[in-house]
């Protein structure tokens, strides 16, 4: 097969890793993980990279992308099937599995979440790749605000002293997957742990998701195949994902 696969950046060594290894020709386009911050704009972005690959004759396009915020609900392709994972959120792409995500977010829901990938494309100094409990995405815009004005070092002071970082998280967790080396951080991720009073620990995590995806093994417990003419949906339940037809189909994709 001839397939196209969308990932965010954030995935980029296990994509290409993977990739390299899959019994088909692969094409790996990446998606500014900066772009989370706005799901509409994330969406459109998307839209657009699909509506040129839906003209390509590719066998299937895979979205290397959860849930994300919504932002990949509504994504359709007129031509082309759609794979794309069961997941809610990239944690459970580096994790390996949703049932091990599911495990983790109900043992340790305050948990600040780092992986190799994200903290070298640009992150900020927290690395951060996901939320923990409450999902008060509001800690993020405070912190940019401040470091933006005041500067890191200030920002951590003052984040600090509101007590914002203790308020919603109690752990740092460092994934690595099991299957090939990456680049340490471990070093930057234990030193703001303590900075911020929090637990340190490392997980095993595993490219199972995106190699499996990029081979072809779509099994319709871990994927959804999204056929053409069709839109991605949650589903609000255990499956995560699944699919409708487009309201309407232009070169954009669903509107």
């Amino acid at each position: 097969m001839r397939l196209y696969a969308l990932f965010c950046e954030v995935l980029a060594r296990q994509a290409y890793y993977a990739a390299a290894f899959s019994p088909h020709v692969v094409d790996i386009d990446l998606i500014d993980k900066g772009l989370h911050n706005e799901p509409e704009r994330l969406r459109a972005h998307l839209k657009e990279r699909l509506a040129t690959a839906d003209q390509q004759g590719y066998d299937a396009i895979l979205i290397g992308f959860g849930l994300c915020s919504n932002s990949t609900v509504g994504l359709c392709a007129a031509r082309t099937p759609m794979v794309i994972p069961r997941a809610h959120d990239c944690i459970t792409l580096f994790l390996g599995s949703k049932e091990r995500y599911g495990e983790q977010f109900r043992e340790n829901p305050g948990t600040y979440w780092y992986a190799p990938d994200y903290i070298e494309r640009g992150g900020s100094e927290s690395g951060q790749v996901a939320l923990g409990a409450g999902d008060d995405s509001r800690i993020d815009e405070v912190y940019a605000e401040y470091v933006l004005k005041y500067g890191q070092d200030n920002a951590d002071y003052l984040m600090e002293v509101m007590g914002a970082w203790q308020q919603h998280y109690n752990r740092a967790a460092y994934i690595e997957p099991i299957e090939m080396k990456m680049p340490d951080h471990r070093p930057m991720v234990r030193e703001t742990a303590a900075r911020r009073g929090w637990r340190f620990e490392e997980l095993d995590g595993s490219i199972l998701i995106v190699r499996d995806l990029v081979e072809g093994r779509w099994d319709d417990e871990r994927f959804a195949t999204i056929a053409p003419n069709h839109m991605v949906v949650a589903t609000n339940d255990e499956r995560i994902v699944g699919s409708t037809p487009c309201t309407e189909v232009t070169g954009n994709g669903a509107t």
